[in-house]
């Protein structure tokens, strides 16, 4: 089946078109061999797997099905988001220049600048949201690769894709985008010029809390650099197990619907933070004074995600007090589930300069109403 053409969530809905050979079955088996016999002229089986490392055949589904939706000539899944962009960055030679945007998710910054560190890899970071400067740090520094996360996480920077990409190669690199809060439901950032997209699919693609994912996505599989991250991914054996690549198979038909009434409702609590007399400020590109808005309306379809932050007025005790009166809302890391979250972001990272009043927001499916109510009631005293 062609992988143009067809809408995401057709796309999705079917899965990419799977049907089971052996048993015409509409959902994919579950194969949980780590290893595969050869005949007695020691000939491998037709399908050619030899170890489950790489061969994984519900996992060459999952990778088959998330390329479609990226617009993408290839994917590769890795067991977590962090496993996906440390494959990025451990094919850059030592010796190399990396840009990255700063203010994006912190477990991303700190790895890198200890990575970068050790393999004596020059960091360069940069608030890439800002195009003049991402301009003018890819002319000076002539960077050989560029890494930025659009929608960042908790800032809500927006990037303008096409520029950054524009900027990266014509001093000669390469553009990863971290495009997680976005899923290739609302933005699909090989069709912006990224050379390559990351998502940690533990977030908005699988979506119920249950499943630790990441996936790389690219246009141009030959390109050494690509080939360089999937030889790292199979002799460092960062791979997914079965049962979770067959989870997330399950989580991406409903991906579509997901997505869209995530937005709705973030768009909605959104709003309303922003007319409530106890938010400072609210961080969601949606609003129309948002600073990204205009660059998220080009490269955002159908919505905005499921990730805000706002600002209480007030200190961490404002914040924590509001954290702490929630209901609906539950108290923990992560976004893009089913199931609404709050975090004090101050606490998990209390050295990045994040508001001590800051909380950020991951938006679900619940009804939208219902969880303006709980905020009200929360931020009322």
């Amino acid at each position: 089946m062609a992988k143009r053409g067809l809408s995401v969530a057709t796309i999705a809905a079917q899965a990419g078109g799977y049907i089971d050979a052996a048993s015409g079955g509409v959902v994919p088996p579950i194969q949980p061999s780590t290893t595969f016999a050869r005949d007695r002229s020691y000939q491998l089986h037709p399908t050619g797997n030899i170890y489950a490392r790489d061969d994984n055949d519900v996992g060459r589904i999952a990778e088959a099905l998330l390329a479609q939706l990226d617009n993408a000539e290839a994917a590769l899944l890795f067991p977590n988001g962090m496993a996906a962009i440390a494959a990025v960055f451990r094919a850059v030679p030592s010796g190399a220049t990396v840009l990255v945007q700063s203010q994006i998710y912190w477990g991303t910054t700190k790895w890198l600048r200890e990575f970068c560190a050790r393999r004596s890899v020059t960091l360069i970071e940069a608030d890439l949201s800002d195009i003049g400067q991402a301009q003018s740090v890819c002319v000076h520094h002539q960077p050989d690769l560029v890494f930025v996360e659009t929608p960042s996480n908790p800032w809500l920077r927006t990037t303008d894709i096409t520029r950054v990409a524009e900027a990266t190669h014509a001093a000669g690199g390469r553009l990863v985008v971290d495009a997680t809060a976005a899923t290739p439901i609302l933005t699909r950032a090989l069709d912006f010029g990224a050379d390559i997209v990351m998502h940690s699919a533990t977030k908005g693609i699988n979506g119920h809390s249950d499943v630790l994912a990441g996936v790389l996505a690219t246009n141009v599989p030959a390109d050494p650099h690509w080939q360089a991250i999937a030889i790292d991914r199979h002799d460092a054996g960062a791979v997914i197990g079965s049962f979770e690549a067959w989870l997330l198979i399950r989580s991406i038909r409903t991906l579509p619907l997901r997505v869209e009434r995530m937005s709705q409702n973030a768009q909605a609590v959104a709003e309303f933070l922003q007319s409530h007399d106890a938010v400072e400020r609210v961080f969601y590109p949606g609003l129309l004074n948002f600073e990204g808005h205009k660059v998220a309306k080009r490269q955002m379809t159908g919505g905005f995600g499921s990730l805000l932050s706002f600002c209480v007025k007030g200190g961490a005790t404002d914040a924590l007090r509001v954290a702490g009166r929630l209901n609906l809302f539950h108290r923990a890391t992560s976004l893009g589930g089913v199931e609404s979250l709050v975090e004090h972001r101050h606490t998990i990272e209390p050295d990045t300069g994040i508001p001590e009043q800051l909380l950020r927001l991951s938006i679900g499916i619940e009804d939208a109403q219902d969880l303006c109510a709980d905020l009200e009631q929360a931020l009322r005293c």
